[in-house]
């Protein structure tokens, strides 16, 4: 089994049926268990201006492929649906209980499936109850229709107050985080400037609020930074990262990356998945070769002098 989430986000859209299928196969085959999607992936990218085109196809995947259910965890999310097309961000689905009802039961559907491993609230939704939005989950959960549940871009007080929500309802509660996370820091209080979701991003409170509640499981999306971390002119790192840390947080990744002969997104990978608490990257993967990459980050380990040399720049 490898500590790799595969992100499906643009499976139906930008990338092609056939190269999704490839993709996923050579995951599944290579030890990988988790899928990652949404709802409303990718409605930017379709005509249409909604989402619903990356559980259509793993849902086309999955009935082509008998016994591959059994092998994974899909894990999909609600609240980020336009609700007409261009709506978004200012007027999306939301997090109502109605909202959760309509999206779960869609989602079912779209994947040909009787449960999801992992249920995300996409983003917070400030306008209905945390009371209303806990009671949904936990309905869905008892319910067996979902078999986790998770917050991702939540400031962390609203993932602690849902937490307590939610034992107060006696319901199940939240046991995953999924939040935006690399090796190099952006500059503080840039972080809303670099991402829809203003509080999408891991920081120091939230990884020791994850080691001192093991149950919370860490998922981060962005980790390679759509190939920043690879030189590459078309995929500059963005400028709020623009600072002397980021320098001297490269020149050691490109020395342990040299020493070990390997790229320096498979050094990020690997210092991800190996740290303390570890953390699942969700990599969203467009190429066999990109994926070969992402399945050798995960499973490279580093020594503790190379997660010291990582962790103590500074």
């Amino acid at each position: 089994m490898t500590n790799l989430a595969l992100g499906a986000m643009e499976y139906g859209t930008r990338i092609d049926e056939q190269t999704s299928f490839r993709l996923l196969d050579e995951y599944v085959d290579a030890g990988g268990e988790w899928i990652d999607t949404a709802n409303c992936y990718a409605f930017w990218q379709d005509p249409s201006g909604h989402g619903g085109q990356s559980e259509e196809l793993l849902g086309r995947w999955l009935a082509q492929r008998p016994g591959v259910r059994e092998r994974i965890k899909l894990a999909t999310k609600v609240g980020c649906e336009p609700l007409w097309p261009g709506s978004f961000p200012e007027h999306s689905e939301g997090l109502s209980a109605k909202a959760i009802d309509a999206a779960l039961e869609t989602s079912l559907r779209r994947l040909g499936i009787d449960h999801i491993d992992l249920y995300w609230a996409h983003r917070d939704d400030l306008s209905t109850p945390l009371e209303e939005t806990a009671a949904a989950f936990g309905k869905h959960a008892q319910n067996g229709s979902i078999g986790r549940i998770g917050l991702s871009n939540y400031a962390l007080w609203r993932v602690e107050r849902m937490s307590g929500i939610a034992a107060s309802l006696g319901v199940m509660g939240p046991t995953a985080l999924q939040l935006r996370y690399s090796y190099l820091q952006p500059r503080p209080l840039v972080r809303d400037h670099i991402h829809d979701h203003r509080f999408g991003w891991i920081t120091d409170e939230v990884l020791d609020y994850a080691q001192s509640n093991p149950e919370q499981q860490l998922f981060a999306y962005n980790s390679l930074m759509s190939g920043g971390y690879e030189n590459r002119a078309d995929r500059p790192i963005d400028p709020a990262f623009d600072h002397p840390g980021t320098s001297r947080r490269l020149e050691v990744l490109t020395t342990i990356a040299a020493d070990l002969g390997v790229t320096r997104s498979e050094v990020v990978l690997a210092w991800l998945a190996s740290g303390a608490p570890a953390i699942t990257p969700i990599v969203g993967i467009s190429t066999p070769a990109y994926l070969t990459t992402a399945l050798n980050g995960t499973r490279l380990t580093l020594t503790p002098t190379q997660h010291k040399q990582l962790n103590e720049v500074w």
